[in-house]
């Protein structure tokens, strides 16, 4: 990831933590078919048909949150949203509603706003029932017991700790507190460790009996469904279901504003100033013009984002924060390098401010903010779970009738509309100021190797029984069908083309990548010349500048990037446009002298701060164990390596590195193949390729030996873990296919895996905790992540090294080989329900060698595994003795 899109990835992290702000709505509802009922007992029930691939979306939504808790308890609403998904309901015990979950093969999930829960799941079609099943039950009652509640405190105050260790969550909560101080509004969702320890199980369910009932609901199902027969099945499983009185929402009573200025340290490679303003919440007939304005002031034909090619800040733009209904906040920013004047920064950012409201914002600007809002809810349309959310925004965020409401309101607005609210609204008297500096914690230390295992174990888990209902999950696996045709072509230069037809929406999008490896095709003594050509894109190319390229994309309402991973997202009726444009930028970029020093100095800035970052130190940390001194990973780019570059190297880099025969593109929406093989070849089909094929691959790696490093990291509460080794399996392996099998069992499927079982459902250590197997054509690794408090870290890992040996050692269950063989076999259609997806499922296989229909070819091996195969291939690839821990935060104690 390039400096620009971590530093935006960082902040937008934590931005949603905080909220979910509103995205683009979905175009008029008549494209396609929707129904609508609500029942007697007052649910209201949407349905929206997307026949994109066989998988549905069901979204119970109950219109409560944060700003319904009870003064003291911010985050009841939090706690109960955990205890609903995960801790049982009545007639559905926790270990059952677990089964469930992964026997469907489910992506599910549940978050909690200020102002709704949501609770959902993405499912092969055929299992809509199931879901809908859980969802009847648990509108009809939870347990709540002590009991329950006592253990998933647990993994909830480590969700606490982990996002207190993130500095941008500390601010952003901190300025929310600051500028809704004395409402609702004024704490999110998350909760507090304090409030957590006096919660009672009796007080989560007296919560959800007052305010968890179907008049209080919003079921939002969308996929490829019958309706009809949809909408029979939820009345029968919701008919019983009683409605009940809900209380009158808080108040929300916003005080006079005041200038407050919010200084944090913080554990990252750059410093950040932000200028904060409160804006008109979803109820104001102003809010659709901020959204524009916002819009407008984050473009990258705007003043605040020029001052990253300027050479003034690392990145700089605007972006929306909390969205709420009686109010809203949005905030400038700045990335700078550390040690920059961040509040000479934060001037800076007021003055363009005020400069706009002076002379108003480009007319232009806000046509194409306009623009962008149409066709991105056409986009919207590419996948069902986005499909659904857009849905889920419109009805229960913003209380429309659907999402075409939002892009009604939206083109609503004039220029007019959006200099008022500016002026009216982004007072920089009253702003909030925000100040991030990095500050080094220390470098990374050598730590006591682990001392073996404690006596923690929790009690092993009984065989469940499904509920006779859910009886149908048990039946034999079997592949199902992929939805996919994809046309594959070679350029006569080389360039592989992969054009997938879909007729949901008129929309085009374009994935490509130029096989690279950095560390094998960069010269010596040139480390950090990819990061120095990766800024230089951003410049325009030989006949647009930065400006006119941009332009040229709004004007069409598409969005492109260039560099060795590049897209387009464009509508098809300007498919051979865009395609114009993005070969432009990938093969013809300026790469102006003028720019050459501000990218050169920026890189230098960031690489300089990544020196004394702690995320950066813990991956230097773990490549150091695993990997001999000498070895390619170990190349790591400096700022000195960074200033003594020229402009003629990063352009000899890129003549070397972007090559056709390299480099693959994936077109996949509205357009045939001949049409897209056509514009490609028009605009791709003159570039060439000179010298030998570089070498991509790194070369085998061999096993490494124990270690344990420390890695301090300011402010930060909780200790992130990780374990890893390197392991001599590669993706030509058949085992590559039993370790997967074996993964799902140990890591995979959330509540109903081993680890999660074990290390947070029965111990309550850990919020979340991830095992991976990395497996490639040369080298692999396996690993696991999670983090906890520091006193607990060898107690996790204690479990984590008895699930593994257990692995080893011990045929899985029968249930637990069909569980992992469920959830794998419904990862096929799921991966075909959004577009942008199967792009990337596409482009990866066909830059890895492997077949267009690896998916199906990988099932069929999935479903042949036995449980003897997968003890085996853990006994014989992974070494407990060998993992490396990395840790970053407070020493454990």
């Amino acid at each position: 990831m390039n400096r620009s899109l971590f530093v935006l990835a960082c902040i937008a992290a934590a931005v949603l933590s905080l909220c979910v702000p509103p995205s683009a709505a979905r175009a008029d509802e008549t494209a396609t078919s929707v129904t609508r009922a609500t029942l007697a007992n007052g649910l209201r029930v949407i349905i929206v048909r997307d026949p994109l691939a066989p998988v549905v979306n069901a979204d119970m939504v109950y219109l409560v949150g944060s700003d319904e808790t009870p003064a003291g308890y911010p985050g009841m609403a939090h706690a109960q949203e955990h205890m609903a998904f995960g801790r049982g309901m009545n007639g559905l015990s926790a270990d059952q509603l677990a089964d469930i979950g992964t026997l469907m093969g489910s992506d599910d999930n549940a978050e909690t706003q200020n102002t709704i829960t949501q609770y959902f799941y993405t499912v092969p079609a055929k299992d809509l029932p199931y879901a809908l099943h859980v969802f009847a039950i648990q509108a009809r009652g939870v347990l709540d017991s002590q009991a329950e509640w006592a253990q998933e405190r647990g993994a909830i105050e480590q969700e606490v700790a982990r996002d207190l260790s993130n500095p941008f969550y500390r601010f952003f909560a901190a300025a929310q507190e600051h500028m809704f101080a004395g409402t609702p509004y004024a704490h999110d969702a998350l909760g507090t460790r304090p409030s957590f320890d006096k919660t009672t199980g009796a007080m989560l369910k007296q919560f959800y009996d007052t305010w968890y009932y179907p008049n209080n609901a919003v079921l939002v199902i969308t996929g490829d469904i019958d309706a009809q027969a949809t909408l029979t099945m939820v009345k029968t499983l919701f008919a019983n279901v009683a409605r009940h009185n809900v209380p009158a929402r808080p108040a929300v009573r916003l005080q006079a504003l005041k200038a407050q200025t919010i200084a944090l340290d913080s554990d990252q490679p750059f410093a950040v100033a932000f200028v904060g303003y409160r804006l008109p919440g979803i109820d104001s007939p102003d809010f659709a013009a901020s959204t524009i304005l916002g819009d407008v002031l984050a473009s990258q034909r705007g003043d605040i984002y020029a001052l990253g090619p300027e050479g003034k800040a690392l990145q700089a733009g605007f972006f929306p924060g909390a969205t709420l209904p009686k109010s809203s906040a949005g905030f400038t920013y700045a990335a700078l390098p550390p040690g920059a004047d961040t509040k000479a920064m934060a001037q800076t950012l007021k003055d363009l401010i005020d400069a706009y409201k002076k002379s108003g914002v480009p007319a232009d600007l806000v046509d194409a903010a306009k623009r962008k809002a149409v066709a991105q809810a056409e986009f919207d349309r590419n996948s069902i779970s986005g499909l659904a959310q857009t849905w889920v925004e419109a009805t229960t965020v913003f209380g429309l009738s659907s999402p075409d409401e939002i892009v009604r309101k939206l083109q609503a607005v004039s220029v007019d509309d959006v200099n008022r609210v500016l002026r009216k609204y982004f007072d920089n008297s009253t702003a909030l100021v925000g100040i991030l500096n990095p500050k080094p914690a220390g470098q990374p230390s050598t730590a006591k190797g682990f001392g073996g295992v404690e006596s923690f174990a929790p009690t092993k888990a009984t065989k469940t029984t499904l509920p006779s209902w859910a009886q149908g999950l048990l039946a034999t696996a079997s592949v199902p069908n992929s939805t996919l045709s994809p046309v594959a072509t070679t350029l006569p230069n080389g360039l592989k083309l992969i054009v997938q037809t879909e007729h949901i929406s008129p929309t085009v999008t374009v994935v490509g990548q130029v096989k690279n490896n950095p560390d094998l095709q960069t010269p010596v003594g040139q480390e950090g010349v990819d990061g120095v050509l990766d800024g230089m894109f951003d410049y325009g190319t030989t006949t647009l500048d930065r400006i006119a390229y941009r332009k040229a994309l709004d004007d069409i309402g598409a969005d492109a990037s260039a560099g060795t991973d590049f897209s387009l997202s464009v509508l098809s009726s300007q498919f051979d446009r865009g395609m114009q444009l993005l070969a432009d930028g990938e093969l013809h970029p300026a790469l102006p002298a003028t720019a050459f020093p501000i990218v050169q100095q920026q890189t230098a800035g960031y690489i300089g701060g990544q020196l004394t970052s702690p995320d950066y130190l813990t991956e230097i940390a773990l490549t150091k164990a695993l990997y001999p001194p000498a070895d390619p990973q170990q190349r790591e780019p400096t700022p000195d390596t960074v200033k003594a570059l020229t402009l003629d190297d990063v352009k000899a880099y890129y003549q070397k590195v972007f090559r056709p025969d390299l480099t693959a593109i994936v077109v996949i929406g509205d357009i045939t193949p001949d049409d897209a093989k056509a514009s490609v070849e028009k605009w791709f089909g003159g570039w060439t390729a000179t010298g030998p094929t570089p070498q991509t691959d790194y070369p085998a790696a061999p096993n490494n030996g124990p270690a344990s490093v420390n890695v301090p990291a300011t402010g930060r509460v909780q200790d992130s873990v990780t374990l890893k080794e390197t392991i001599g399996v590669l993706r030509s392996d058949p085992d590559y296919y039993t370790l997967r099998v074996g993964g799902s069992i140990l890591g995979g499927g959330f509540y109903s895996s081993r680890l999660s079982v074990d290390v947070r459902q029965k111990a309550g250590l850990v919020y979340s905790i991830a095992q991976s197997f990395d497996i490639g054509k040369t080298r692999s690794t396996f690993g696991v992540d999670y983090g906890c408090d520091p006193p607990n870290v060898s107690k996790a890992r204690a479990l984590i090294e008895k699930d593994v040996r257990d692995m080893q050692t011990t045929v899985v269950s029968s249930e637990e080989l069909q569980r992992s063989k469920t959830e794998l076999l419904a990862s096929l259609p799921l991966s075909e329900s959004s577009e942008q997806s199967v792009a990337l499922g596409l482009l990866r296989r066909t830059q890895a060698g492997l077949p267009l229909d690896e998916p199906v070819r990988a099932a069929n091996r999935y479903v042949a595994t036995t449980g003897e195969q997968v003890r085996d291939a853990f006994a014989k690839w992974i070494r407990i003795p060998d993992l490396v821990q990395v840790v970053t935060g407070p020493a454990p104690k």
